[in-house]
């Protein structure tokens, strides 16, 4: 093998790191746009229920139930947190399985 050879292999395997790297990348940026949309579904469901009602819910499963709010919770787990009926409620969407930081 001479020098000419090493080089192209080189190459070749950078161009594979950065592919690896870059599907990696573009799994991660689903992801997180995923979870925005789960939270943005749930954050119109929470208004919703306050226009209609006068007062937020207190948990997930009364907009489920009551306002076809509709995730997949085999994957994400969704919590509000009420300070108040009439404070917006804080909304925390979590994939399931994915490590805290």
């Amino acid at each position: 093998m001479n020098r000419r050879d090493i080089f192209k292999l080189l190459i070749i395997a950078l161009v594979l790191v950065m592919c690896v790297m870059l599907v990696g990348y573009i799994d991660r940026a689903d992801s997180t746009a995923e979870s925005d949309l789960v939270r943005k579904a749930v954050k119109e469901a929470v208004i919703t229920c306050y226009a209609v009602e006068g007062a937020y819910p207190d948990d997930v499963e009364y907009l489920r139930k009551n306002y076809h709010l509709s995730y997949n919770d085999d994957i994400y787990l969704v919590t509000i947190e009420s300070f108040a009926s009439n404070h917006l409620p804080d909304i925390y969407v979590t994939e399931r399985g994915a490590q805290m930081q």
